[in-house]
């Protein structure tokens, strides 16, 4: 089975964000990772590979040449080759749909796995774009799943339960976090991730409908204060949610 993993290269979530001219954070000092939800997807197409006893499992990037470095620390946790589509990160998503699936359909690959979102735009658009682009079915949010004859079942978790969806493969799946934690990469793997094949070519990415304009930091939240102790405090508490804070 030949199994394709999308990441992306985001800003570490503890890191402190600053934000420069021009509707941009300034890189400066930031660390840089793959994308939680992606590092969820890679585990689980490492371990597909190690439950069959054979495979292929790819990791497919687009970005600028920094992305490599996300890639390599992929190869280094196992994966066999990655592939980095060199262009502007945007988000547009159906523009970076569109370059991912201009290279997977020469790949034609059986499962194609991307994080349930990225957590630096939060946007849950890519993986059903990039289903539809290929014409293949698509199951979002998927906490687990097996591969049975030709099929592929998967898991999501819903409010109050479960749901399992079954779809034939070749299919996208967008991962969320299940029970499966990703591995450190072991020395041996470090080195062996330097002669592994890492390909670049251009992304066919076509211009981009979204445009940053601006960027601006939350407002501070105001401060807390103390209506009272206590039963005695309820009514007051009551009046500032309906009347000032109106969220009741």
């Amino acid at each position: 089975m030949k199994t394709f993993v999308c990441i992306k290269r985001v800003p570490d979530t503890e890191a402190r964000i600053k934000i420069r001219d021009g509707g941009a954070i300034d890189p400066t000092g930031v660390k840089f990772v793959t994308s939680p939800y992606e590092e969820f997807a890679l585990e689980i197409a490492l371990r597909l590979k190690e439950s069959a006893g054979g495979g292929e499992v790819v990791v497919l990037s687009v970005g600028d040449a920094a992305a490599a470095e996300q890639l390599r620390s992929a190869l280094a946790m196992g994966a066999d080759r990655a592939v980095l589509l060199k262009g502007q990160s945007t988000l547009d998503g159906l523009a970076t749909a569109r370059a991912l699936a201009a290279e997977l359909k020469d790949e034609a690959p059986d499962l194609v796995l991307l994080g349930m979102k990225a957590v630096d735009d939060d946007q849950q658009q890519v993986g059903p774009m990039l289903a539809e682009l290929l014409g293949l079915p698509c199951i979002t949010v998927v906490a687990k799943f097996e591969v049975e004859d030709g099929n592929v079942v998967c898991h999501r978790e819903i409010e109050g339960g479960a749901e399992v969806v079954e779809a034939p493969l070749p299919a996208v799946l967008t991962i969320t976090k299940g029970d499966v934690a990703p591995r450190y990469a072991s020395l041996k793997g470090i080195m062996a991730a330097k002669k592994k094949p890492l390909a670049e070519k251009d992304a066919q990415l076509g211009e981009s409908r979204i445009e940053v304009r601006s960027l601006s930091y939350p407002p501070e939240r105001p401060a807390g204060r103390i209506v009272g102790k206590g039963v005695d405090a309820i009514p007051e508490l009551v009046r500032l949610l309906r009347d000032e804070a109106r969220v009741l």
